[in-house]
């Protein structure tokens, strides 16, 4: 129960670490209600879900200037469910998706921000498109009649490993790729970084983390 204390501390030391042009998502999935609220008045407004139906339920209960973050691997047939309040979506990696969300963005008058997620890990478990297929996407024709989503940058998840070295590798990789099509693309955000890697991250050029557990403790799993 005493974590809950160190919230707002934990908002105040982490936004004051971080470089002026570097969004904190604070990822609340888990979390109850009661904790959102003391990130939130500790003046976080960005917060990061990986259940559509578990943010749709916070969204209803929460404070309506929020932005909703969703985080995690996205089913297509529960988009419906966050189209009308979702901020930014970050794992974005079908063309299949992006038509689901321009489609029930156009339902709900909305224009949805999209990140691509690049697959930077080496582990098979991380979801995420090449590099390639990314590029791919960008250029298609199918892309540009989409007027409900916009794509606003990159997201990827680095190897869970404790080798800073391959961290460090596979975010400058990214970075690299970033820097290489931003301005043809109109691309403003990269969102590396997590709770145990985000100082790494930074190092390497990210512009968004995404920090949970040192925020709001470690999460519950039940």
């Amino acid at each position: 129960m005493q974590e809950t204390h160190h919230i707002s501390e934990n908002i105040k030391k982490i936004k004051n670490e971080l470089p002026e042009n570097v969004s904190l998502v604070a990822v609340s999935k888990t979390k109850p209600i009661e904790d959102i609220l003391k990130a939130y008045d500790a003046g976080q407004r960005i917060f990061g879900e990986n259940k559509i139906q578990e943010m749709e339920s916070k969204w209803e209960q929460l404070p309506k200037d929020i932005q909703w973050h969703m985080i995690g691997h996205v089913q297509r047939n529960k988009v419906r469910f966050m189209a009308p309040f979702v901020d930014l979506i970050h794992a974005v990696d079908s063309l299949k998706l992006l038509k689901v969300i321009n489609k029930e963005a156009k339902v709900n008058q909305r224009t949805i921000k999209c990140l691509l997620q690049i697959k930077i890990a080496a582990e098979d478990s991380k979801f995420g498109m090449s590099s390639q297929d990314a590029l791919q996407l960008l250029d298609s024709e199918e892309i540009k009649k989409m007027q409900n989503i916009k794509i606003i940058g990159l997201m990827g998840m680095a190897t869970f490993t404790e080798d800073e070295n391959q961290i460090s590798t596979e975010f400058a990789w990214l970075k690299k790729l970033f820097d290489s099509v931003k301005d043809q693309y109109d691309l403003s955000v990269l969102s590396m970084g997590m709770s145990g890697d985000y100082d790494l991250a930074l190092k390497n050029g990210s512009n968004m983390v995404r920090i949970g557990s040192a925020i709001f403790g470690e999460r519950n799993y039940n």
